[in-house]
């Protein structure tokens, strides 16, 4: 029995494969890489439990958790007198030729002076992004990809800087929602940082088992997740609980003392003793 993970080019799942393999050495990877038009299809054929995908999708009878966010850049070739400056602005952009379906980059569609004035020449056929980077580099055209996409496919006659106008892409963890598994589960905990000993699986089990051995019935939470176990004790806690039983016992011992009344006398401005210096000298 394995696992399978699918992840759509530009991911790096790395981090979280190395934990599953500390934490679940019973239970091998099966890991691959699939393209965007794949990402979510390997799912209801059953080719992957989970999957790394960019959205946007179609999130019909899957569940989406998201990750993070990439920035946008443009890539052109290297010599490209525009992606000299360290972040280029889309507005420098409207006059160059898009490898892409305008509708891919619509921000840059908007703007674009060859979708304005009709002048856009039909795209050459490129197979993949490797055939497209080759366009590239000859000068042909340029591409807006997120960042994940530009490094996995960068060249040395190539150049990539940040654009800023064209909205971020975000990259998110789906599966299948009425297959979720405990395995699906652990990695859901892997890809949000949980430690092994935090896990929601577990921990919700062990209050239902400590609830039932109780005769209770253990809580079930809006969204039908296990309750959360209770909150262990700080060590702060003990300790000021300690030193509070000290305090009570002490107060206990201590004789009791009849307090005096006193008024306190009045403030007054200090006066001058009418004798002082009188005798000096004499």
């Amino acid at each position: 029995m394995s696992f399978s993970i699918a992840f759509v080019a530009g991911v790096t799942p790395t981090k979280w494969t190395r934990i599953w393999g500390d934490r679940r050495p019973d239970v091998p990877l099966t890991v691959f890489r699939t393209e965007t038009a794949e990402q979510i299809t390997v799912l209801h054929g059953g080719r992957a439990e989970v999957s790394l995908v960019r959205l946007p999708i179609n999130e019909t009878n899957l569940s989406v958790i998201n990750l993070y966010s990439e920035i946008p850049v443009v890539v052109a070739s290297k010599d490209h007198a525009t992606l000299q400056a360290e972040t280029v602005l889309l507005a420098d952009l409207a006059a160059e030729h898009l490898l892409q379906d305008p509708d891919d980059v619509p921000e840059w569609r908007d703007l674009a002076d060859e979708v304005r004035d009709g002048t856009r020449r039909p795209l050459p056929l490129m197979r993949d992004l490797d055939e497209t980077m080759e366009l590239v580099a000859a000068g042909v055209g340029i591409i807006i990809v997120p960042h994940g996409v530009a490094r996995l496919y960068g060249r040395k006659d190539v150049v990539s800087r940040p654009v800023t106008g064209v909205a971020d892409t975000q990259i998110a963890l789906a599966w299948i929602t009425r297959e979720t598994t405990a395995d699906i589960e652990e990695f859901i905990g892997i890809v949000r940082g949980r430690s092994k000993a935090s896990s929601r699986t577990d921990a919700g089990a062990a209050a239902a088992a400590d609830a039932a051995a109780d005769g209770e019935q253990p809580e079930v939470r809006s969204d039908g997740r296990p309750p959360k176990p209770p909150r262990k004790p700080k060590k702060t806690d003990k300790a000021k609980a300690a030193a509070k039983v000290i305090r009570v016992a002490a107060a206990k011992a201590k004789p009791a003392v009849r307090k005096r009344t006193e008024s306190a006398p009045g403030r007054t401005r200090p006066t001058k003793n009418p004798n002082k210096g009188k005798d000096r000298g004499h």
